[in-house]
């Protein structure tokens, strides 16, 4: 998958001290002095915590089972379950890979490592993404979601140029995390389909 070869590369790129991370550093120090207001940075950075995404995740999960539920789907548990595992294996995978990859974050940050990948960011893209997936085909209209796709397009954005306009992770670090979060996504996806798969047949 182009998604988990990239994000290795970039992790090799970085294990190397390679061409690619002068340029990712010398972006992150230009976007850091940028023009977007301190304020706005950490409001957008800060939706890619656990304490305003796990909630808003934990509705959709919420809303999901009880629509199956009530709509008597027999496996009604079973979307809002992967995707709870789903968003479980972020710290699983996220935790282990700072420490083993151990990049030093932007001065600002002080001279402490384990900048990739970015935390905030795969958080954020897996609770929302989570949601999107959930919601999707409760959703009527090709407008509405697409509009509701385009939202979760820009919130992803916004978290990322907020973390980078804060001087807290380093351009890739994003980067490299919203490959991981589409891997973790695509993997949501084919557990639902390869487990429904499986439902016993009337």
């Amino acid at each position: 998958m182009v998604s988990a070869l990239l994000f290795l590369f970039i992790a090799w790129q970085i294990s190397v001290g390679g061409p690619l991370l002068r340029v990712d550093e010398r972006l992150g120090n230009a976007m850091s002095s940028g023009n977007l207001p301190g304020g706005v940075a950490q409001l957008l950075s800060d939706l890619g915590s656990v304490d305003v995404a796990l909630p808003v995740l934990a509705v959709a999960l919420a809303h999901t089972a009880w629509r199956g539920h009530r709509d008597g789907l027999p496996q009604w548990w079973l979307r809002p379950l992967v995707a709870a595992l789903t968003m479980t294996a972020v710290p699983a995978l996220v935790v282990p890979l700072k420490k083993v990859i151990a990049r030093t974050g932007p001065a600002a940050m002080g001279p402490s490592t384990g900048y990739y990948p970015s935390g905030h960011t795969t958080t954020a893209a897996v609770a929302y993404g989570a949601c999107l997936l959930l919601l999707l085909p409760y959703v009527r209209g090709a407008y509405a979601r697409r509009e509701l796709t385009i939202g979760y397009i820009i919130v992803n954005a916004g978290v990322g140029l907020g973390l980078v306009r804060r001087g807290y992770h380093w351009p890739l670090d994003v980067v490299g995390a919203w490959c991981l979060s589409v891997v973790l996504l695509y993997a949501m996806c084919a557990m639902c389909a390869a487990w429904a798969g499986r439902a016993p047949r009337d």
